[in-house]
């Protein structure tokens, strides 16, 4: 039976943090029994430090990172063989990957031929991990899921019986990618081909009246890995791009840089129906002095961070009342 379940969702176009975010709430002690990620694949990647090491997960929920039991929800998708790399990569680091790691039953499956047809995309700017075709296959009814894959057998659970055959379940969903690039809701036909919405946690077997918790994940600027052109070729962008590590996890590319947009910040939080919000990075914005951002198609500059964060603070309470709680973090991030 399902006590309550949290729920981390990226309120922009990916690569906010929300690793960092899934790892400090992992670590507060009986706070959940179980992790599980709810969307997405080999295109994602957290990037988190535990321990005073660094890791870069994929498929993998960081619950696995603290012993909790883990598992990788039937909105995802697998490559068996990058997965059980990762399994190897945090091995050799001793963690107890195989201990407490599951997948559902339903989740589908990456096969070669889904690589080799997204290796070939110029248009979309895709991280060409198989994904995009691997989800055109399940929708088309003809995908191969984990239960019918033989290397997955003892790692394979059915999420119902999990989540609703137990007593005292409490779990933490932890996302991919971000709102921006949901395949309803992104800037179409530029989105990820699964959906990065609440919803999406909700389809991993979760009564809507369950949630307790949904944790928005933000930066102070905006960045975005992709094809389309997302920002100009600024100096103070390239600054901030270098400041802030804005490379993708996955692939290495570095990621465009712009202001963060309140219009879309504010939307994203209310389709959402954040109760708390996290903004990361607010030190590399004060490393380099500069604090804007865009609202009404108007740019905002301001003198100081307490000015920058007071703006963003009354206007997310304006204009989205779900939210109860904003915390403004640095990139080290403490919850």
């Amino acid at each position: 039976m399902i006590d309550y379940a949290d729920i981390i969702v990226d309120l922009q176009a990916g690569d906010t943090g929300k690793g960092k975010v899934a790892h400090a709430l992992a670590k507060l002690k009986d706070e959940y029994t179980h992790v599980v990620r709810y969307n997405g694949g080999g295109n994602a990647g957290h990037t988190v430090y535990h321990n005073g090491e660094k890791f870069v997960t994929h498929f993998i929920p960081v619950g696995v990172l603290y012993g909790i039991k883990s598992i990788i929800g039937p909105g995802c998708v697998v490559n068996v063989d990058k997965l059980f790399q990762e399994m190897l990569e945090l091995e050799f680091a001793g963690i107890e990957v195989r201990k407490y790691l599951f997948i559902d039953e339903r989740v589908n499956i990456i096969k070669p031929e889904h690589v080799e047809e997204d290796s070939k995309d110029t248009e979309i700017g895709t991280t060409k991990t198989g994904n995009g075709p691997a989800y055109r296959d399940k929708y088309y009814r003809k995908g191969l899921r984990a239960v019918d894959e033989p290397r997955l057998s003892e790692m394979v659970i059915d999420i119902y019986e999990e989540f609703h055959r137990q007593e005292r379940v409490k779990i933490l969903f932890e996302g991919a990618q971000g709102f921006e690039l949901d395949i309803d809701w992104g800037d179409y036909p530029y989105v990820t081909s699964s959906h990065c919405t609440v919803g999406s946690a909700i389809l991993n077997g979760v009564p809507p009246h369950k949630v307790r918790e949904i944790y928005g994940v933000a930066k102070a600027y905006r960045t975005y890995v992709g094809a389309k052109k997302f920002s100009e070729d600024l100096q103070v962008f390239q600054h901030i791009r270098e400041a802030g590590n804005e490379f993708g996890a996955t692939t290495g590319r570095p990621r465009q840089v712009n202001w963060l947009d309140m219009d879309d910040l504010i939307k994203a939080t209310n389709i959402n129906g954040v109760t708390k919000m996290i903004i990361n990075k607010m030190d590399i914005l004060e490393q380099l002095n500069v604090f804007k951002l865009v609202m009404f198609k108007t740019e905002y500059v301001f003198d100081t961070t307490e000015e920058f964060q007071e703006f963003i603070t009354d206007n997310i309470r304006l204009y989205c009342p779900s939210v109860k709680d904003i915390k403004f973090s640095l990139t080290p991030f403490d919850i």
